[in-house]
C-alpha cells in the first residue's frame, strides 16, 4: 500500500504533512483530483518514489523536488492555493487493503512507537487485524471531530508563510544533525587510519632535472 494517501469527505486527498507544528490535531493536504494536470502527476510521481515512500512527511519530498515548470513543489502547491489544513479526525488513511483508520489515531500510534514494543505492537495488529477499523470507529460525526468547521477556500486554511518557516527550521536542524554526525564519523575515520599507519606513506613525486640543450 502507498503511504500519503487517504480520503477527506469523500475526496481523495494527498497528505503532505500529518501533524502541522504546533497543531497536532491538524492536518495539510492537496486533493489530488484538483490539481492541474502539471502538477498532479509530478506530485504522484514523488509520492509513489522511495524517497516520497521512505519520507515522513511527503512535503520533505515534495521540497526536494521542482515541477515541470521549474518551481519547487512544494512552494508551487502552497502559490497557487492548493494546500488545505484540515482536522486530523476527518481524514482516513488506509494502512492495508482491508481496512481504514482516522489519521488523528494513526498518528498516535506512530508518534507511541519510539516509546516502546506495546505501541509497536499495536501498529501491527492495526495492519493485520481485517476488521479492526469498524464502521463505529471509522465514521466520522459531530461528537467525534468537536464540531470541528468544515474546510473553505479561506486564508486560515493555506499553508502560511510562517507553516514554511517552521518546516525550514526543522529541516535546519536536522541537516546541522547529519553534519555533526558524519563531521564525528569523519574524524574518527582519520583516527583509525593513524592507529593503522603512524607514519602517511605519501610520495612528493620527485622533480626531473632540466633538460640540457644540445649544442649544434
Amino acid at each position: 500500500m502507498l503511504k500519503h494517501i487517504g480520503k477527506h469527505n469523500e475526496k481523495k486527498i494527498v497528505l503532505l504533512w500529518r501533524e502541522v507544528p504546533g497543531e497536532d490535531h491538524m492536518c495539510l493536504v492537496t486533493y489530488s483530483d484538483l490539481l492541474p494536470r502539471i502538477y498532479h502527476d509530478t506530485v504522484m510521481q514523488v509520492l509513489e518514489s522511495p524517497s516520497g515512500q521512505q519520507s515522513l512527511n511527503l512535503s520533505d519530498a515534495l521540497h526536494r523536488n521542482y515541477m515541470p515548470d521549474g518551481k519547487n513543489c512544494l512552494e508551487a502547491l502552497h502559490t497557487n492555493g492548493l494546500i488545505k489544513k484540515v482536522p486530523t479526525n476527518q481524514i482516513l488513511v488506509t494502512p492495508n487493503k482491508s481496512s481504514t483508520v482516522r489519521l488523528d489515531e494513526l498518528n498516535k500510534i506512530l508518534n507511541e512507537m519510539a516509546k516502546g514494543e506495546e505501541a509497536t505492537k499495536r501498529l501491527a495488529d492495526l495492519e493485520s487485524q481485517r476488521g479492526l477499523a469498524t464502521k463505529k470507529s471509522t465514521r466520522t460525526s459531530a461528537a467525534d471531530v468537536g464540531e470541528a468547521p468544515s474546510v473553505q477556500a479561506s486564508a486560515n486554511n493555506f499553508l502560511t508563510d510562517k507553516d514554511l518557516a517552521q518546516q525550514r527550521i526543522k529541516q535546519a536542524e536536522a541537516m546541522k544533525a547529519d553534519a555533526a554526525r558524519l563531521l564525528k564519523e569523519a574524524e574518527q575515520l582519520l583516527a583509525e587510519a593513524a592507529d593503522l599507519d603512524p607514519v602517511p606513506n605519501v610520495k612528493n613525486p620527485a622533480k626531473k632535472p632540466a633538460t640540457k640543450a644540445k649544442k649544434s
